[in-house]
């Protein structure tokens, strides 16, 4: 065991220590619409990833190329997926300006200035279409931003709010002329966060590896049903509160670095700290085949959550999202983090609680955690790009999309085992 646990701590020094350019590519790389409200126009810019461009245009593209060769191409791609309408279906113009080449948080971004204007040249509410990438890759995300000019031709830099999400599925958004609400873009930034860590594997699994040895108690380096009592008590009520725990260490962790991250006070490259989290993802499988340390579910959350802290804040700290209010941004996307957490622990864990008290649980607890440290692996390949994809994608992309099956199997299971009246062993691992 503490051969692997070497083997796993040198192979992420070396991957990190690898990654750290500057010019490392951002593997969940998303685009941003940044728009200003004036009274006769809209201003603001389009910021493309070059590498999500060049997967959705099937073409080898290079921040000098998209300047050069493919300057012409680029514009007039992105200006076919922009449109504009007002509340009464008359288009409105749409114009880019020139494109330029801007590098965020280390990945190389295509920004074109934009403008809309409406064809009576006072600006009402209207609904904006775009599927720029969105439109060739079904997991690619775009933010969209908004400020309000309510002092007549002063822009105020505060008052700033997240307008909605733009993917596969959602391809408009309205955009209210005069409903400038922090209220608004609080809810807005709650649901970011709620599709951030939804639709996110390894934050999802991670979660999961935590909550797979909290009905347990490590005894002698081995995990251990306990009975109520007893000095290793792994009753379902102490399973709760050491739940409480581990959600409550993530979150004071990834809380912190979310919120010094994103407001500038630290800075790290993305493509070191996702690594950092398929690594977390692979200590914690570990440690649900084998305790690394008593507790040790809990030191890892709040560790390791510093690190997914990191990761949340690219999206907030990339993407102009604080602009406005900081700490609205902040509480929001925090917010829908906690709530998506607690709803996996509320799917999850009455399941785990009832197969931990049966024979089936050691043969699923460590099948779980070998397919989350396969999973892991491959993420760490992937992203020190060692490979050129990821084999599981597929399989991660199924389970993602289709929770409440997975946990209604998992309850299946549990039941199953119930009724079966198994006896659990006293040691749970061997």
């Amino acid at each position: 065991m503490r051969r692997l646990v070497s083997a796993l701590l040198l192979s992420a020094f070396l991957l990190v220590g690898g990654l750290a350019s500057p010019a490392a590519a951002h593997p969940m790389s998303t685009s941003a619409v940044l728009l200003d409200i004036r009274d006769d126009r809209v201003e603001g810019e389009v910021q493309l990833p070059v590498d999500r461009l060049a997967i959705a245009v099937d073409r080898d593209l290079t921040p000098a190329g998209v300047l050069g060769e493919d300057r012409s191409f680029l514009k007039r791609y992105t200006a076919q997926h922009i449109s504009a309408v007002g509340e009464d279906g008359t288009p409105w113009t749409v114009g880019l300006g020139t494109g330029s080449v801007r590098t965020i948080d280390g990945t190389a971004h295509l920004v074109y200035p934009l403008t809309i204007r409406p064809p009576d040249g006072r600006v009402t509410d209207f609904r904006l279409r775009y599927d720029v990438i969105v439109e060739e890759l079904l997991t690619h995300k775009v933010i969209a931003t908004v400020r309000y000019d309510f002092d007549r031709g002063i822009l105020k830099t505060d008052d700033a709010e997240t307008l909605g999400v733009l993917d596969w599925d959602t391809k408009s958004l309205r955009v209210p002329v005069d409903e400038g609400s922090w209220l608004k873009g609080f809810v807005t930034t709650a649901g970011l966060g709620i599709e951030h860590v939804g639709e996110g594997a390894d934050h999802l699994l991670f979660l999961l590896m935590l909550l797979i040895p909290a009905p347990l108690v490590a005894t002698a380096g081995r995990w251990r049903t306990g009975v109520a009592g007893d000095a290793g008590d792994s009753s379902p009520r102490r399973s709760l509160v050491r739940v409480v725990h581990v959600v409550s260490a993530f979150a004071l962790g990834h809380s912190l670095t979310l919120a010094l991250a994103a407001s500038g006070v630290i800075h790290v490259p993305s493509r070191p700290v996702e690594t950092l989290i398929a690594f977390s993802i692979a200590v914690s499988a570990v440690h649900a085949i084998r305790p690394l340390v008593a507790r040790g579910e809990v030191l890892i959350a709040a560790g390791f959550g510093l690190v997914h802290g990191l990761a949340f804040a690219s999206l907030i700290g990339d993407l102009g999202l604080d602009r406005g209010s900081l700490v609205t941004t902040l509480l929001g996307f925090n917010l829908g983090i906690e709530l998506t957490q607690l709803l996996v622990v509320a799917l999850i864990m009455p399941s785990l609680l009832v197969l931990s008290r049966t024979t089936v649980y050691p043969a699923f607890r460590i099948a779980v955690a070998v397919i989350g440290l396969v999973f892991s692996v491959s993420w760490m390949l992937e992203r020190a790009k060692l490979t050129a994809g990821d084999p599981f994608e597929g399989a991660q992309t199924w389970l993602v999309g289709h929770p409440l099956l997975v946990a209604g199997a998992v309850a299946t299971l549990a039941v199953a085992a119930r009724l079966r009246r198994g006896v659990p062993c006293s040691v749970a691992g061997k």
